[in-house]
């Protein structure tokens, strides 16, 4: 198994997660990418390099999207309107 690098700081993988059919590469600098889970070393690595040339912006507009996405219409967004008596914990006695 080759070591992937971070194509946006070069920072060494430090785990690969595969999760219900799909594989994330975790970086220390906290990217993590979705990637396909049959594709080779050389793939992912190519993949990734596209990912973070310069100007190129398009996963972190992805996942502005997506957090924008969770706290205007998601569950960030009920847990942001909720009242705060029901987002209180109760009071220890």
């Amino acid at each position: 198994m080759r070591v992937l690098h971070c194509p946006f700081c070069g920072a060494d993988e430090v785990e690969r997660i595969d999760l219900e059919g799909k594989r994330f590469v975790v970086f220390p600098c906290a990217f993590t990418p979705e990637v396909e889970p049959a594709a080779s070393d050389e793939e992912v690595q190519r993949q990734l390099a596209e990912t973070g040339r310069p100007g190129g912006t398009a996963y972190f507009r992805g996942m502005c999207d997506r957090l924008h996405l969770y706290v205007t219409a998601g569950e960030g967004a009920r847990v942001l309107r909720a009242p705060e008596s029901a987002a209180a914990p109760p009071p220890l006695e």
